[in-house]
């Protein structure tokens, strides 16, 4: 790709955009930046950039451009992205314009959970046996950031969301892993069909040349690629777990007990999609184990912070769909008093409530959707709504015996009191380290 003399339009401008922005620069485009925001939202922005805050899709009607990038957090299918999109050339990502500037390998990761702790692994063991991997994508660092390096990385670990998979058209990952798929983001897609076609997306561009490492039985249509399924179900799956061993070809490849602090069936999936990536590149099981040997999960992913008084808090923040909660329940050992609640995303929580029969004590819900979620985690258990997340703690504590656990696993967002889930998880961790 050839952007000499090109003029490039760059929409949203957080550090994704930044970085799409110096990318364009040095490939010698001309470059604007586009945001709804305010000037100070632009501090950052490299100089040459043209800037634009408080841009409407108005002004967007009359920019002409050979190629806009747009940012994930940007609604693809918005009437922002719509009136840049009618004078330009091509509408991508910057995932899609970092990926036509790399000569290296690409190990492509999504699901609706778990992808941030298989990215990890994956780029731990590459860099551990001199592959690279450095994460990033929708977690690490923008891939443009990558590729602006002076000496950029052999392979990258590069985790896709559906809102970053939205914009590519050339990007080929050599590995493709689908780590499984629920109902999510329904508050930014008008169905699921079009979550998963977003998704998908993923294997489009594949060869017969490429991988793809797929959960044991998911819904997918006919690839290109080779596929490598993994499964904690059925042990005919190329790489299979119990939850406590991963098994390859006959073979124990890793002790999860033993080798790393990572527990639950949705963390031996995450293993198995790491180790069966990093086996197509030819990394060997010592490689690898001793690559993942004590590792730890990122925090506010069931993360325990403390016992007290015989019970257990469990940090699982980054649970934002129903997905995510379910694989945190199910995980869980002990008898549960489950924190749940946030923002309302149009998220159907009836099918949790066999789960809840089998799981739990008990719910606390809060923040906007409390109430409601209350109403139908009733039906399972004794449920009360609050309002606020330290509100919940304590009417947890009030519910929750010796033996049991209160697990923070909120299954939507948190954008109706927090940021995002980190200050969320990181309130949590407060509010618990508080209690005496």
């Amino acid at each position: 790709m050839n952007l000499a003399g090109k003029i490039i339009a760059i929409l949203g401008v957080g550090r994704s955009g930044r970085a799409a922005a110096m990318l364009a620069l040095r490939e010698g485009a001309r470059v604007s930046a586009w945001d709804l925001a305010g000037v100070a939202a632009f501090a950052d922005m490299p100089a040459g950039v043209e800037i634009h805050p408080e841009a409407t899709a108005e002004q967007g009607r009359t920019v002409v451009s050979d190629v806009v990038v747009v940012s994930p957090g940007i609604d693809t299918y918005g009437p922002f992205v719509a009136a840049f999109a009618q004078n330009t050339g091509e509408v991508i990502g910057e995932i899609e314009l970092a990926a036509r500037f790399y000569q290296g390998k690409i190990i492509g990761i999504t699901g609706t959970n778990g992808k941030t702790t298989t990215t990890e692994l994956v780029a731990r063991i590459l860099a551990h046996a001199g592959f690279g991997g450095t994460p990033c994508g929708n977690y690490g660092i923008p891939f443009a950031e990558v590729v602006l390096q002076s000496h950029p990385p052999a392979t990258v670990a590069l985790e896709l969301s559906s809102f970053q998979l939205e914009t590519i058209h050339s990007l080929r990952p050599n590995v493709a892993v689908w780590l499984n798929f629920a109902p999510d983001h329904m508050d930014r897609y008008p169905s699921v069909h079009a979550y998963r076609t977003a998704k998908l997306r993923i294997f489009e561009n594949q060869s017969a040349d490429d991988t793809a490492v797929i959960r044991h039985g998911e819904e997918i249509p006919p690839l290109a690629a080779r596929i490598v399924t993994f499964s904690t179900t059925d042990p005919a799956a190329d790489w299979f777990s119990n939850g406590q061993t991963i098994c390859h070809g006959g073979d124990t490849w890793f002790d999860m007990d033993h080798e790393s602090h990572l527990r639950g069936l949705h963390n031996a999936e995450n293993l198995m999609a790491a180790l069966a990536t990093c086996r197509t590149l030819g990394i060997s099981a010592l490689s690898m184990r001793d690559a993942l040997h004590g590792y730890t999960s990122p925090p506010h992913r069931c993360e325990l912070i403390r016992t007290l008084d015989g019970v257990e808090y469990v940090n699982d923040s980054k649970a934002t769909n129903l997905h995510a909660l379910a694989s945190a329940l199910r995980s869980q050992t002990r008898p549960v008093v489950l924190i749940a609640g946030g923002k309302d995303k149009g998220l159907d929580y009836a099918s949790l409530i066999p789960l809840l029969r089998e799981k739990a004590l008990a719910t606390v819900t809060f923040g906007q959707i409390a109430r409601p979620l209350a109403a139908v985690f009733a039906e399972a258990v004794a449920s009360e709504a609050v309002v606020t997340l330290a509100d919940a703690v304590s009417a947890a504590r009030s519910l929750a015996p010796a033996g049991s656990t209160i697990l923070l696993s909120p299954g939507t967002s948190s954008f109706d009191q927090f940021s995002g889930y980190e200050q969320r998880g990181n309130a949590f961790r407060d509010i618990v380290h508080q209690l005496s």
